[in-house]
């Protein structure tokens, strides 16, 4: 399908300001205005799961039509706890936002990890020092903190794979990150759980897992996955 100009001006803005967006892809499930399937199978949760792992999904399900904007624009928030309006955002801030329903503020934990280890983190826009405001927001620097964490795992082509809860980063081409998190509701075949992520129309549950190359597979509340 041919962009637009509008959405090709769109996707120009995000690449500077380091989120990711593009345009979205067709799901195979029915949803309502809520960006939340009609009729969902879930998935059942181990029954040894810690109970940050369904707080955090139900986080991640909860912001499917009430984060019904985006916008990547640079925003001062306050620290630690800040969040941009929760009615928009970008991809992260649905990884965010899941996360503190579990306890996590990853702002707080991306930023104070930039401090012990700035020469780890990318170096894409230009900062001299880590920024409260925005370091947690980027991709990237999830990516990388979430592998400083020791809750990388392998990236494969097997949805089975991929359990609730788990956080996907996508590359969408063009040097555009994108991320989002593995829910516990089935899409339609059963094949694989559905992923919520904004990806330009808001917070949205859908059968997205394998629509963009995978480049990170992390595992948070798992205990056995750390280092």
């Amino acid at each position: 399908m041919t962009l637009t100009n509008s959405l090709r001006l769109f996707i120009i803005v995000v690449v500077v300001l380091g989120h990711a967006s593009c345009k979205p892809q067709k799901t195979t499930v029915a949803k309502t205005s809520t960006g939340i399937p009609e009729h969902t199978t879930l998935k059942p949760l181990p029954a040894n799961a810690p109970p940050q792992l369904k707080q955090m999904i139900d986080g991640a399900v909860g912001q499917a039509g009430v984060t019904t904007g985006y916008d990547p624009s640079y925003v001062s928030i306050s620290y630690p706890g800040g969040d941009v309006n929760p009615q928009t955002g970008v991809c992260s801030d649905v990884v965010i936002r899941s996360f503190r329903k579990a306890g996590v503020d990853l702002q707080k934990e991306v930023h104070e990890d930039m401090l012990k280890a700035w020469a780890e983190y990318p170096k894409r826009w230009g900062l001299v020092k880590p920024d409260a405001n925005i370091d947690h927001r980027r991709v990237p620097n999830l990516m990388t903190y979430f592998k400083r964490a020791g809750t990388a795992l392998t990236i494969s082509e097997d949805a089975a794979d991929y359990q609730p809860g788990d956080v996907i980063a996508w590359d969408l081409g063009g040097g555009i990150d994108h991320i989002g998190i593995v829910t516990n509701i089935w899409s339609m075949d059963q094949h694989r759980c559905l992923i919520v992520h904004n990806i330009g129309a808001g917070a949205r549950v859908e059968d997205v897992m394998f629509s963009w190359p995978i480049t990170g597979h992390y595992r948070y509340f798992d205990n056995s996955v750390r280092r």
